[in-house]
């Protein structure tokens, strides 16, 4: 296969056979060798699987803009086109300081909230090791809380905090596993019975049905919610898109917070009662 790969790269060179081989045909060829042999791209093609961070790391010196919308619920049906007339816009700034860590900086319109967050990665899949392993962190402040409303509120009760641990696996060529054991703090909780300290536990997958196109899906477990509480658990399904420098994920989710405090203690929707939000990102490298 590495004859075969110079050879290629020689009759490109040289224009040699251009009506046998086009550039696509050449870049194609030399995918399905590398995809075949080795595991050189990683179990996911963008830094989230639906609302759940996935393993993928910026490399060093990139930087990406998320821009992430949540339209309001579909239940609300014509009165709101279906969710259209009520959206939440997040811009999000992700920049690799290094290969394997990056930071990021975002503000989502949903209760005015600013976030930072970091990424690194521990490991990476090889023949050697089974997992790609991920450590991430988030902080988000809620610039919404009036104090006028609020007169006992202290500056820390608009943060909450979440940690992660992302365990991946790509068991073939077209599908990965995700693992996300996860702790949220919450210093201001929105029913007086919650817990501020939340444990949790995410899975996500991404199976892939073309070249560039794939179905993801991802479900969160919060084991500290309340009974009593008005939330749900967030599950997440759509479909990853990739255009050259750009991944579009469209996706329907019962949270309409993109950020992990939001959707992984907050998700207002309910899947039973087609309370649902459809909702796209768009990434874009540069």
């Amino acid at each position: 296969m590495k004859l075969l790969r110079y050879f290629l790269l020689w009759l490109s060179f040289f224009g040699v056979g251009a009506n046998a081989f086009s550039q696509e045909d050449l870049l194609d060829l030399l995918e399905e060798e590398a995809t075949e042999a080795t595991f050189d791209y990683l179990a996911f093609k963008a830094m989230k699987i639906g609302n759940l961070q996935s393993t993928k790391v910026a490399q060093g010196g990139d930087m990406y803009m998320y821009v992430s919308h949540r339209f309001g619920t579909v239940k609300d049906g014509v009165s709101t086109f279906f969710g259209l007339d009520n959206a939440n816009t997040k811009i999000q700034l992700v920049y690799g300081v290094w290969d394997g860590f990056q930071v990021g900086l975002s503000r989502e319109s949903l209760r005015k909230t600013y976030a930072g967050s970091a990424k690194l990665k521990l490991a990476e899949q090889t023949d050697k090791f089974p997992f790609y392993l991920t450590a991430y962190g988030t902080v988000n402040l809620n610039t919404q809380l009036d104090e006028e409303i609020y007169p006992k509120m202290k500056y820390a009760d608009r943060l909450s905090y979440t940690s992660q641990l992302l365990i991946a696996r790509r068991f073939s060529n077209k599908f990965s596993l995700e693992i996300a054991p996860t702790f949220v703090r919450q210093n201001l909780v929105w029913e007086p019975f919650q817990e501020h300290n939340q444990y949790a536990l995410g899975i996500g997958g991404r199976y892939r049905l073309t070249k560039r196109m794939s179905i993801n899906a991802d479900y969160v477990y919060n084991f500290s919610r309340a009974e009593q509480s008005v939330y749900n658990d967030p599950l997440t399904i759509g479909i990853d898109i990739e255009t050259g420098g750009h991944v579009f994920q469209l996706l329907f989710s019962n949270a309409q917070s993109t950020n992990e405090p939001g959707f992984i203690s907050n998700a207002e929707g309910d899947w039973n009662e087609g309370d649902v939000f459809f909702g796209f990102n768009i990434v874009r490298v540069f």
